[in-house]
Order: C-alpha cells, then structure tokens, then sequence
C-alpha cells in the first residue's frame, strides 16, 4: 500500500460571466465559484498551509468580483465552468512550483451541484 499525502485547499470567489453562443452572447450572471486545490509536496517535506492558501487567493484575487468576459484570457474563450478550470489550472500550477509543491488536482464548481475537475496524472 502506498500512503499519498495532500493539502486540500477551498476557496470561493464571487465573478460573473456570460456564455457566448452562436447566435450572441447570454446574460451576464454571477457565481460564487468553489475552487478546490489539492496539492502534494514534491520533497514528501512539510508546506506551511500559509503560503500555499497566500499562494492560491493571489491568484483568485485577480478576478475577484470581475466580468470574466472582460478578462484577456476570455476575449476569445468562452468562460464556461470547463474553460475556467483549465485557466486556474494554469494560472495555479507554477505558483505551486515556487513551493515546491505540485496540483494535483483542482475541482471548479459554479454552483453546489456542478464542477469540473481536472487530476494531473503521472504517466
């Protein structure tokens, strides 16, 4: 048996977006977005939960309260619950890399009842 151990951070953040279709753009709404990050340090050594929840609001705090439309990853990029993950995703990935640490796994919901995950797997 091989034990795994992670951090699991929640954090929540209000934005709006408007899904764009082919016949225009939808109605601007807001979310209270849930972003769960889990993490694993690459060392196996101890990450101050600290450093890794100042590591992740930074990033949440870039679009914090903001029209993801509006944003220059999402000029051409519907801001769909996937498409956001797979921003996080990236935007959080390197910070965690500064920490010696490494995402695992983020979970995105923009609602209680809906999420996308994306679990990085070794190959």
């Amino acid at each position: 048996m091989v034990l795994v151990h992670t951090y699991k951070i929640k954090s929540y953040v209000n934005a709006s977006h408007a899904m764009r279709w082919e016949s225009g753009e939808g109605k601007q709404h807001t979310h209270t977005w849930e972003i769960i990050c889990e993490i694993k340090s690459k060392n196996d050594e101890m990450i101050v939960f600290r450093d890794i929840e100042q590591a992740i609001s930074d990033v949440l705090d870039s679009f914090s309260g903001k029209f993801l439309n509006k944003l220059p990853y999402f000029k051409e990029i519907n801001p769909t619950v996937e498409n956001v993950t797979i921003w996080l995703f990236n935007l959080i990935t390197p910070e965690m890399e500064r920490l010696s640490a490494r995402l695992n796994r983020i979970e995105v919901g923009e609602s209680p009842t809906r999420s996308y995950c994306i679990t990085a797997e070794d190959d």
